[in-house]
């Protein structure tokens, strides 16, 4: 039988090596951090104070939802990295700082999340708001609940989103618009980046437009909360 003292392992590989050996032994369910820095984050959730932490059952595995891996292109195809020049495209960690600044009382921001609401009723992020991506768009010839696209838009546009439209050249200030967080189902889905393009053609600025590319899909491969709707 080999054995192995510390000393031999006293590169970042070799403390690797014995952390991986070590973990299953020393760590307790509250131990299982976000990052070494980062516990938890509470944030506001239609009104209720909400927890995002990791889960603690260390054989827990994806939902079955998300366990595919062939879905069919098109529709389901993997998305860029970058989805507009200029749109920043984020991760958890920056997702967690966008919720936790609104949670705070930032009122710039908002995180969407533009699924469907079949797709939110099986858990979504805490914090987000649902702007179905075919309340904006209308693809294909498809008839979505939206009157139309362009009432749609302009309804969102200014009630959600901020923008102000004048009256008389119907043309959009986006000076006092919110910075739009948003996500989907992961990088097969299309709906957020349908979305972001869409308000990327009517001048929304690619600077006030964020995009998790990862979306649900990366966020509960690493255990993180969801919620469901009432």
């Amino acid at each position: 039988m080999k054995t192995f003292s510390i000393a031999p392992f006293s590169s970042v590989l070799g403390g690797c090596m014995i952390a991986a050996l070590l973990l299953p032994l020393t760590l307790s369910a509250a131990d299982n951090r976000i990052t070494s820095e980062i516990e938890s984050v509470e944030v506001m959730h239609n009104g209720e104070l909400i927890t995002i932490e990791r889960g603690n059952d260390r054989n827990a595995t994806l939902p079955e939802m998300y366990q595919k891996t062939d879905r069919g292109c098109p529709p389901f195809c993997v998305q860029p990295m970058v989805v507009v020049p200029g749109v920043e495209t984020i991760g958890e960690i920056d997702m967690l700082g966008y919720l936790q600044r609104i949670s705070e009382g930032d009122d710039t921001l908002l995180v969407v999340d533009s699924r469907t609401p079949d797709w939110v009723m099986q858990g979504t992020i805490p914090g987000a708001v649902n702007i179905p991506w075919n309340k904006i768009n209308h693809e294909g010839g498809k008839t979505f609940a939206a009157p139309s696209a362009a009432e749609s838009l302009v309804h969102i546009l200014s009630d959600e989103f901020g923008a102000k439209q004048d009256p008389q050249t119907k043309t959009w200030s986006f000076d006092d618009a919110k910075t739009l967080v948003f996500f989907c189902n992961g990088i097969w889905c299309p709906q957020s980046s349908i979305n972001i393009k869409t308000l990327n053609g009517i001048g929304y600025p690619v600077d006030k437009m964020k995009w998790y590319r990862g979306g649900m899909q990366d966020w509960v491969s690493v255990g993180l909360t969801t919620v469901e709707p009432d």
